[in-house]
């Protein structure tokens, strides 16, 4: 067992086999310890966040050294069968790599009931294991940009279902109509850690007629309150605004991850200016050129990069707002956001809050997962909640942020190394902190595409199993330039991960423009973490 660090607040457990990782999740389900936040199994490791004001990471190491993994979690009651038209692209490549016949292909998957190990890459999607030995194939030499939804396809020792459409490297032997991941589900996930899993080929057998789940999820196409009448109608958006708040957590056992705004600092500042509680949702606005007209009386606010924002009254009349200071409007007056000299991302926030339909808890829009609100595109109104005071009682103002990014910038970023710094040679640790990496047009909210003038070597081109990733994560696939993971970033990754970006630097990394160039600065040096003796359960 080792323990190896990801950032100030995660770690992961490396384990012998997925058997082991199993069996000390199950154990901390069962009997959990004081600090721990979360939690994210995978084929060899546990990623644990947990709170450092409450335990320390070595404190947590001894107490997870010390649990028995003899232990083996009992099958689960549940079965899904899931129907099946193997026609899979790459069906016959399958039944080539085994040496077996299609049909024998067809035979041994359809015969073999697996268990749902863990979830990960996306919302819904199930790593099953259990299945014959005679299947498990490698991944294809080349992804495929995209792999259709419902997707049955095969990969090491593992099966799964795409639940969505989505680029991917695993052997494609079929497809199913029979949906992964559907919001009026509760759970919405139809596989969950331990469920276990039959496929049966459609070809043989019929599927049952369409069952309808007897309760939506409750808070799924639901708004968050009653709108005042006060309305935004949106004139302009050349980048579709999205809703966020802070995130969504405690979903990862169906495989969402926590999403939320990039600059969450900006979001709460948003929000203390015009006197909402500081976690309301929020439009995070890139590069500006957005505008709105409103209908009615409304104090709005903005924070994060420095917009130009005017104001426009009916007669035609007009003046210059300031980030971080309220802003009070009346019917008909059309605000306008010029595009910011620094930083790439502000915040609108609306006193009494957005009429925003939360799902699965949070009004976060998850741009990989496509979990959330629509993005807000011109033509979109956007109802405004009665606030719970007068608007005239609003006169708060926050201290704007002056250092934000510019292109052509250099930003330094403070890492902490690991969890797979040993994956890279001693000339590619040295490299990354000592070259410049150029921010591409590639980048997204789920993560920075950076581009250096020498990319990093790797020891060798072992494959990594998939294992958890934290948001920050920096990680580097073959072709050696790095990816910073952002708010959106799939919930496991299967590249090597040689460092995080520490998180009071996350909101900084979440305005880095393009043609910014990134400078890393290690402020640890790579090395397992050291179990203390120290109880960490919590009790005295």
């Amino acid at each position: 067992m080792r323990f190896l660090p990801v950032s100030l607040t995660t770690f992961l457990v490396e384990l012998a086999d997925l058997d082991e990782t199993l069996a000390l999740f199950a154990s901390l389900e069962a009997d959990p310890l004081y600090g721990v936040e979360e939690m994210v199994p995978a084929a060899r490791t546990l990623m644990i966040r947990f709170r450092p004001e409450r335990v320390t990471a070595e404190e947590l190491a001894g107490a997870i050294a010390a649990r028995d993994l003899s232990a083996r979690a009992a099958p689960s009651k549940r079965l899904v069968e899931i129907p099946v038209r193997y026609n899979g692209e790459d069906l016959e490549e399958v039944a080539r790599l085994t040496g077996l016949s299609v049909e024998d292909v067809i035979r041994r998957h359809t015969q073999s009931e697996f268990t749902v190990a863990f979830c990960g890459f996306a919302p819904g999607f199930g790593y099953l294991v259990g299945g014959d030995p005679a299947l498990h194939v490698p991944r294809r030499q080349t992804p495929r940009t995209r792999i259709p939804a419902g997707s049955v396809a095969l990969a090491g020792a593992f099966s799964g279902v795409y639940p969505q459409a989505s680029p991917g490297g695993w052997q494609i032997i079929g497809v199913t109509p029979l949906k992964m991941w559907d919001l009026t589900r509760d759970p919405p996930a139809l596989l969950q850690p331990g469920t276990r899993v039959r496929f049966y080929d459609l070809s043989k057998r019929a599927m049952p007629a369409k069952s309808v789940s007897a309760q939506a999820r409750r808070d799924a196409g639901k708004g968050t309150g009653t709108g005042s009448g006060t309305r935004f109608t949106v004139l302009a958006a050349p980048i579709p605004a999205l809703f966020q708040d802070l995130g969504r957590f405690g979903l990862t056992g169906q495989g969402v991850s926590a999403s939320g705004a990039l600059d969450q600092g900006a979001l709460k500042a948003a929000n203390r200016t015009v006197g909402n509680p500081a976690d309301f949702a929020c439009l995070e606005i890139t590069l500006g050129g957005f505008s709105f007209e409103s209908s009615g009386r409304a104090v709005i606010a903005l924070a994060g990069a420095s917009c130009p924002i005017t104001v426009r009254d009916r007669s035609g009349d007009s003046f210059e707002g300031a980030i971080c200071r309220p802003i009070s409007l009346e019917a008909g007056d059309v605000v306008m956001l010029g595009q910011p000299p620094k930083g790439m991302r502000c915040y609108l926030a609306a006193r009494g809050g957005f009429e925003v339909r939360t799902v699965l808890g949070s009004a976060a829009s998850d741009t990989l997962a496509v979990v959330g609100p629509e993005p807000v595109a011109a033509g979109t109104v956007l109802p405004i909640r009665q606030p719970n005071a007068p608007m005239e009682s609003v006169s708060l103002s926050e201290v704007p942020v002056e250092d934000l990014p510019a292109a052509g910038d250099t930003v330094t970023l403070d890492v902490v190394m690991g969890p797979r710094t040993d994956w890279f040679t001693e000339t590619a640790i040295a490299r990354f902190s000592e070259q410049y990496w150029l921010v591409t047009p590639q980048s997204s909210r789920v993560g920075i595409r950076l581009r250096g003038e020498v990319p990093l070597e790797r020891i060798d081109r072992a494959e990594l199993p998939s294992e958890g990733t934290a948001t920050g994560a920096i990680q580097v696939p073959h072709n050696g330039q790095p990816v910073l993971f952002l708010a959106d970033h799939p919930l496991t990754g299967g590249y090597p991960v040689i460092g995080t970006v520490a998180e009071y630097h996350l909101d900084l990394a979440g305005q880095i423009p393009v043609n910014a160039r990134i400078r890393f600065r290690p402020v640890t040096r790579f090395a397992e973490i050291r179990s203390s003796q120290r109880d960490a359960s919590g009790r005295e």
